[in-house]
């Protein structure tokens, strides 16, 4: 059964505005352009809703998914949180760079640094979500899409997962404070400085997918878990959680802080005509298409 969760009527904050057209949700309540919410057996299903981009992450996507997660930390019916693509070809492939190319010429640099922390506190809290979350791996999981998956507690995914942590490879820094977390130091820097991709196969063997099923398979084998999980005593699994994040050497907000901080003052990151020319080059067209 597909449920509407209330996103909030207030106006995302001006520095992740951007133009769009707003629909309801099913059943009316509240608007939202890109997530779907579905609610069953305890879980909370949150898809990314833009399959023919890919599921990239605009600035509005990313403040309707953190909405939507902060809503169903605090629902009581809900004992796990999913998150998934739409479609069958990603989970999403990370940030929208056509937006971001148009924010570098429309923004001051002190704007495009206010909206890339308003986005990133979004990101950690996401990660800092006291109920469990579970990565529903659905195809490529790229960029800023990576770092999502990976600060999730736990992924399960398909043949078509992949995932890319390919930061370096344009001139940022992220995933320091989610990657290491769920694969080790060394794995993850060899991920982080390489960039290079981890198909699924690997990427269960190394720990980053805790399940690898067939595509048909995978919400099946996802739902299991979740409900498995939302079937505790939801005191006794978040204890865990908090437990968990309060006993690693640095807490989970100073790692992120931290990357913030550096990504800020020391390496801010390329701007998207200088991080994407072939990308742009192409006019956003997969490679090998055109």
């Amino acid at each position: 059964m597909t449920w509407s969760i209330r996103v909030s009527t207030v106006a995302p904050p001006a520095v992740y505005a951007t133009p769009h057209r707003r629909q309801p949700l099913t059943g009316g309540q509240g608007m939202a352009d890109y997530i779907v919410v579905e609610k069953t057996q305890g879980v909370a299903i949150i898809t990314l809703n833009r399959p023919e981009q890919l599921n990239a992450m605009s600035y509005q996507l990313s403040f309707e998914l953190h909405e939507a997660v902060q809503q169903m930390s605090a629902d009581d019916e809900v004992g796990c949180i999913v998150i998934t693509g739409a479609g069958n070809r990603a989970f999403s492939a990370g940030g929208d760079i056509h937006e971001q190319r148009e924010d570098d010429r429309r923004y001051t640099q002190r704007e495009l640094d206010a909206r890339s922390a308003i986005r990133t506190r979004g990101s950690y809290e996401i990660g800092a979500c006291p109920k469990p979350t579970i990565g529903m791996i659905n195809g490529l999981a790229y960029g800023g899409a990576a770092v999502l998956a990976s600060s999730l507690d736990m992924r399960v995914g398909c043949e078509h997962a992949s995932f890319r942590f390919l930061a370096a490879a344009y001139g940022r820094i992220n995933s320091t404070w989610t990657l290491p977390n769920q694969v080790g130091w060394p794995v993850a820097k060899e991920l982080l400085f390489s960039a290079r991709v981890v198909e699924a196969d690997e990427a269960h063997r190394i720990g980053l997918l805790n399940h690898r099923v067939p595509c048909a398979e995978l919400r099946e084998k996802t739902m299991w878990l979740a409900t498995m999980i939302a079937k505790n005593r939801r005191d006794a699994v978040m204890g865990v959680k908090a437990l968990l994040l309060r006993d690693l050497g640095a807490d989970l907000e100073e790692q992120w802080a931290n990357e913030r901080d550096y990504t800020t003052n020391v390496v801010r990151g390329a701007k998207a005509e200088a991080a994407f020319p072939e990308f742009i080059a192409r006019h956003g067209r997969p490679l090998g298409q055109g």
